[in-house]
């Protein structure tokens, strides 16, 4: 079994299997994908360690290109014992009978689960996104209006903001933008904002 590389863009590599019925195909894989496959023409059987070493790929991701090649539904590498995870005493073989009626075939990467701190993370930051889109909105229709009611206000910010959001989100967001002088509160009615330009 011989691989032959060919790059044709950076992200894309192509490799072409040739396998036991002289069939050629067409691999469209990543990079780590195809330096994992690549230890293959040297070796028949290798450790998970032994892919780590020789690789240097860190091992989250080299677990992401293993669980691709040996746990997916192209199986290029069989993988011993048998299971879904990639574990640091697996071992990889390649498969040798592997068949498919396709000649290009693309394997994709195995997508990482976020863990809890980078939900956490990435709630916030849509979270803080929102805020200015909130406060943008806010503006905008100050700015166009010059002065309105709260309950006017609000009903016009829900129509412009395609997001789920709550009342008390845009009363603290004018709250905020009261404070930062944006716009301010009417002196003959309290329910009653004016743009400050």
């Amino acid at each position: 079994m011989n691989f032959k590389i060919h790059f044709r863009t950076f992200e894309t590599v192509f490799i072409y299997f040739i396998n036991i019925l002289q069939a050629i195909k067409e691999f469209h894989v990543s990079l780590y994908q195809a330096l994992v496959l690549l230890l293959f023409n040297q070796h028949n059987d290798l450790s998970y360690k032994d892919i780590q070493e020789q690789t240097k790929i860190q091992p989250a991701e080299l677990q992401r290109t293993l669980q691709s090649l040996a746990c997916g539904k192209i199986r290029l590498l069989n993988k011993k014992p048998i299971s879904k995870d990639i574990n640091a005493d697996d071992r990889f073989t390649l498969n040798t009978s592997f068949e498919h009626k396709l000649i290009r075939i693309k394997i994709n990467q195995v997508q990482l689960k976020e863990t809890p701190e980078e939900n956490s993370s990435t709630t916030e930051r849509v979270v803080q996104d929102r805020h200015y889109q909130v406060d943008a909105a806010i503006v905008r229709i100050m700015k166009t209006r010059k002065t309105l009611s709260h309950a006017q206000l609000i009903s016009e910010v829900f129509s412009q903001l395609k997001f789920p959001l709550s009342t008390a989100v845009i009363k603290t967001r004018i709250e905020s933008l009261l404070e930062r002088e944006y716009m301010k509160r009417s002196a003959d009615n309290a329910n009653i904002y004016e743009y400050v330009a």
